[in-house]
């Protein structure tokens, strides 16, 4: 399926294959995502760590399956936008589109803050906002040059996060098994009944399906995607899987190493962890490795993903025109791709302080947004195109859509008021749009729809 049979022509690079696709779903979702969201979700969940990552696992489960979908019947750039407005309705699609970019837009933000946090205990004397320019430097630069260049680069990171996660996973269940912690692999990480209840789950969800997000930013690179119609969709469905079972083995390990322990922060609980399971020299490496898989890794795969969400919106005139602009010799949308570094690096400054918040506001756009897509799936196939894939086309979208609201009433009033905040804005923008465009047509003497 041709991209001018959508009315668009080819722009950028087709040079990623099914492997390529992959790693970058891994490194956009971070093999080491719960180093630094660990004492959030443990001190939310009550210690059933364990259990928050395998309902988030569940719930994106679902929702991937609902991207590999309509990947294959919408093969373009604009990933969840594109597919709501094609399988839904276009007003639809542009608020899925808007959400979505309150993911992907402040998510490199968070990443930067992350880093800068992991780093504050070895260099004290650097202050935040220096670390903020330096890794909004790197990464406009990295995906400036294009896709073939970050291709290469995404392996030899993701084979470092992978070598410190192992070196953890080894080192914690020796340690575990030699006394210490719980002594020994526990039921208590799934399911402790003392300590159970849907709120306390729910809102640790909340916080632990952001290690997740991510799998969706593959269906971004759909017009860079030099393999078969159902890459996207292969690519999308592996790297979750692949992810998941990481994520489990290692907060299980960590949720039994961590009985008994008082944490100094939230935010640097797994550090502690680590220095538990292999002392201060473990600790070190999982804090530079959350540096390096977040501040340039991930936020690099993430600045990619909405560089190419506001190209596509802006090629249908959704967004100013000028951020479908794409460079002459490395075909990347250079101009959304430095707007991104620029709103980073402001989102990033202003809530220094607020880490926590701002996480919760980055899942509220992800999560609404999956919302219209398991929507999209359902209208699109088992309605529109009377599929009669009772399972594949009704159940598995609602039963996403079902996890994601449940995973959305969990969440806290802040994130609600600001996530609200964000619809109401693109509400009224998209009511002007329209008027404008309206009026443009009326003047023309073109008929209106």
């Amino acid at each position: 399926m041709s991209l001018e049979q959508f009315g668009y022509e080819d722009q950028l690079d087709r040079a990623l294959g099914l492997g390529d696709l992959i790693v970058y779903g891994m490194i956009f979702m971070v093999p080491i995502a719960p180093f630094s969201v660990f004492g959030f979700v443990w001190q939310q969940a009550k210690g059933m760590v364990v259990l928050a990552y395998l309902i988030g696992m569940a719930g994106m489960l679902f929702t991937a399956l609902s991207y590999a979908q309509m990947s294959r019947a919408f093969p373009l750039a604009g990933s969840v936008y594109a597919y709501v407005q094609r399988g839904l309705h276009e007003t639809a699609g542009f608020m899925a589109g808007w959400l979505i970019l309150l993911d992907y837009i402040l998510i490199p933000a968070l990443l930067y803050l992350f880093s800068a946090v992991a780093l504050r205990p070895l260099l004290p004397q650097v202050p935040i906002w220096a670390w903020l320019i330096g890794f909004v430097a790197v990464n406009a630069t990295a995906n400036l040059l294009g896709v073939r260049f970050t291709a290469r680069l995404y392996k030899t990171l993701l084979a470092l996060e992978l070598l410190v996660l192992a070196v953890f996973v080894i080192a914690g269940a020796i340690t575990l098994y030699g006394g210490k912690g719980a002594g020994r692999l526990t039921l208590a990480p799934l399911y402790d009944p003392h300590a159970f209840s849907l709120s306390t789950v729910a809102g640790a969800t909340s916080i632990a399906v952001l290690s997740f997000l991510g799998f969706d930013g593959i269906s971004t690179l759909s017009e860079e995607s030099r393999g078969a119609r159902d890459a996207i969709a292969k690519a999308t469905l592996s790297a979750l899987v692949l992810i998941g079972t990481l994520f489990v083995l290692q907060t299980w390990i960590a949720a039994d190493l961590a009985r008994g322990m008082h944490f100094h922060s939230n935010a640097t609980a797994f550090y502690q962890l680590a220095a538990r399971a292999g002392g201060n020299g473990l600790r070190l490496a999982a804090i530079l490795a959350v540096v390096i898989s977040f501040g340039i890794a991930n936020a690099m795969a993430a600045q990619a993903a909405v560089a190419r969400v506001l190209f596509a919106m802006a090629r249908d005139r959704k967004l100013p025109a000028v951020l479908a602009t794409v460079h002459p010799r490395f075909k990347t949308p250079y101009v959304s791709t430095l707007l991104v570094a620029g709103v980073s690096l402001l989102v990033g400054l202003l809530f220094t302080r607020h880490i926590d918040d701002l996480s919760r506001v980055v899942n509220f756009g992800a999560l609404t947004s999956f919302a219209l897509l398991h929507l999209a799936v359902a209208y699109h196939y088992f309605f529109r195109q009377r599929s009669g894939a009772w399972v594949r086309h009704l159940l598995f979208p609602l039963a996403g859509f079902t996890v994601i609201v449940y995973v959305l009433a969990g969440m806290d009033r802040t994130a609600k008021i600001l996530g609200g905040c964000w619809i109401a804005i693109g509400i009224a923008y998209y009511v002007v749009l329209t008027l404008r465009s309206r009026g443009q047509a009326a003047s023309a003497g073109i008929p209106s729809e």
